[in-house]
């Protein structure tokens, strides 16, 4: 599970990115409000951690511009702070919890482990759109007519990627770097092959959903009457 720490504090950071590695999770660090929010926007990640009071934006802002960029990734928010009213405020920016320094690193994980668990749209670890249904842990597109068909490794990361960020374009770069990992010209090309072939299994199922080509930007997930 990849994570995003926004935390400025250097201590504090190195701390937190040993334990979380030390857990299992794949950790990206920043210091500043600013590249968290460009890193968020990259739609790389499963949970965010993020600190209230950071440089070059706080973590209040950020939460509420990825909000309103509709990422629903979950976001824990860390700060010094204590009122009720802070936690209002945090909550109300889009964070889905709220943990108070200093803090027991037991809870932090627990915290984490149940936003982890949150993000799961469905009990059998399904993720549903429109009339599609797609069953991660078996590979298997369906669609609501009853028609299903098996995907390949890459057709089904593509797919959950792009059914996790419903209502937003992600770019090649974006989706090279989320399926392959790294950034290359060959990646780019695979992107394109890859989806192809997720566009013929949407075809095979009779969905009324298809990949749209946004030219210079990216693909998008959309659902419509079928033409």
């Amino acid at each position: 599970m990849k994570v995003l720490l926004a935390e400025d504090e250097k201590r504090m950071n190195r701390a937190l990115c040993e334990l979380l590695r030390r857990e299992g999770y794949e950790v990206t660090s920043t210091d500043n409000g600013e590249d968290a929010l460009y890193e968020i926007e990259g739609g790389l990640y499963d949970l965010i951690v993020l600190d209230v009071m950071m440089p070059r934006q706080n973590g209040f802002d950020v939460a509420k511009k990825a909000r309103a960029e509709g990422i629903k990734t979950p976001i824990l928010m860390l700060t010094a702070k204590g009122e009720l009213d802070d936690k209002v405020e945090g909550l109300d920016s889009g964070a889905d919890d709220y943990l108070t320094k200093p803090f027991m690193t037991k809870e932090l994980l627990a915290r984490l482990r149940a936003l982890g668990r949150r993000n799961v749209p469905t009990n059998d670890g399904s993720l549903k759109y429109e009339d599609l249904t797609l069953d991660v842990k078996k590979a298997v597109l369906t669609c609501d007519n009853g028609q299903s068909v098996r995907l390949g490794e890459k057709e089904l990361r593509i797919l959950e990627y792009l059914i996790a960020n419903q209502g937003r374009v992600l770019t090649r770069e974006q989706i090279a770097l989320k399926i392959w990992g790294y950034e290359s010209d060959s990646e780019y090309n695979n992107v394109e092959v890859y989806m192809s072939f997720a566009r013929k299994k949407l075809a095979f199922v009779g969905t009324r959903c298809e990949i749209k080509a946004l030219r210079g930007i990216g693909y998008e997930l959309r659902c419509g009457d079928v033409q």
